[in-house]
């Protein structure tokens, strides 16, 4: 039975200047770009460990036959543990999207490698979901009542329990989840799907990809949910590999990716993510989780209790300052190897 209560206040979080950290992580995790050595992928769960190893346990062992050498997979519990796991250096490759994703690229030495193509954009999206049967019935009913409902929702650094539906359904109305509710449970999107169909909380938060899954797990309880509201598209989920990693390895990953939609096995390993394949992608597909992160932190400022408008107007500035400088280092071209030839060559 989860334990509910008013979570502490957010602390405020600045987009970090990109890259500005990586000279200090160049030789972080070296020792996984031998050969022979274990590759590491990183995963967050959105249901239990033994699901999500069941899940990814075909495409970890693809990668281990495709690049000729061990693979396994590392599934930290939640994202302050995956985060940890990154700045050690402990991961190679791994799966993420949203506020980890730039970390993962500006502070924690890795790279993207290739995006995720969701097989139907419809599902990639947040849904809250409530009881059929019980109150709130529709959205209308939710939003006139505050004080008064329980939500079961993802931590804050997670896209689509947090920060989509903070920044599309709550702050365009002047609220915020946390003032809302009148408690809030954090977990998995199947935890928050259970608590919901099990009454111990009145709405949730999960996606319409996990959706899918949790009604193929869970029929019975599938039956007692119903949808309130849907977000827009969020953004594709990304691959990032370890800079460490030499520039050879990450390109096999990256074409190996980029092929399972071509052979039958592949295409099973991506439907158990909802996914119709990988494309090719560098730091710039970042753009779009960078472009949310930024309209909700100045939304956020916008709607913010200030000591004074200078203060708030100071926030807003360095807001805009921290975004235009990510921009600027995602959009930029990857760097190459110098081209150098010799008087004697360029006689030729």
């Amino acid at each position: 039975m989860p334990v509910f209560r008013r979570p502490p206040r957010r602390p405020s979080r600045s987009v970090a200047p990109a890259l500005l950290r990586l000279a200090a992580l160049g030789l972080v995790a070296a020792a996984s770009a031998v050969h022979g050595q274990s590759l590491r992928l990183g995963v967050l769960p959105v249901e239990g460990p033994l699901e999500t190893r069941n899940d990814w346990a075909p495409l970890v062992a693809d990668l281990s036959r495709a690049l000729g050498q061990p693979a396994r997979l590392l599934a930290p519990t939640s994202y302050d543990a995956m985060a940890a796991a990154l700045r050690r250096g402990d991961i190679d490759l791994a799966v993420l999207s949203g506020q980890l994703a730039i970390d993962a690229v500006t502070r924690y030495g890795m790279t993207v490698i290739a995006r995720g193509l969701p097989a139907d954009s419809d599902r990639h999206r947040t849904v809250l979901i409530a009881r059929r049967g019980a109150a709130p019935a529709t959205l209308d009913q939710m939003l006139a009542l505050s004080a008064k409902w329980r939500l079961a929702r993802g931590e804050v650094r997670s896209f689509s329990g947090y920060l989509v539906p903070q920044l599309q359904l709550f702050l365009p109305r002047g609220l915020r989840m946390e003032a809302f509710f009148a408690a809030e449970v954090q977990g998995s999107h199947q935890t928050n799907a259970l608590a919901v169909a099990n009454g111990e909380a009145d709405v949730g938060l999960t996606t319409g990809s996990d959706l899918a899954r949790f009604k193929e797990r869970f029929p019975m309880e599938y039956g007692r949910l119903a949808v309130l509201w849907r977000s827009d598209p969020l953004p594709a989920p990304l691959v990032v590999a370890r800079r460490a990693l030499p520039e050879s390895v990450r390109a096999r990953l990256a074409a190996h990716l980029t092929s399972l939609e071509q052979t039958r096995p592949g295409q099973e390993q991506l439907a158990r993510h909802d996914l119709a394949g990988f494309e090719p992608a560098g730091d710039a597909a970042l753009l779009d989780n960078a472009g949310l992160v930024y309209r909700f932190d100045r939304q956020s400022a916008l709607q913010g209790s200030w000591t004074d408008e200078a203060a708030r107007q100071t926030r807003l500035t360095r807001i805009d300052q921290e975004y235009a400088s990510l921009r600027a280092a995602l959009d930029r071209p990857p760097r190459r190897k110098a081209q150098t030839m010799s008087a004697a060559d360029t006689s030729h």
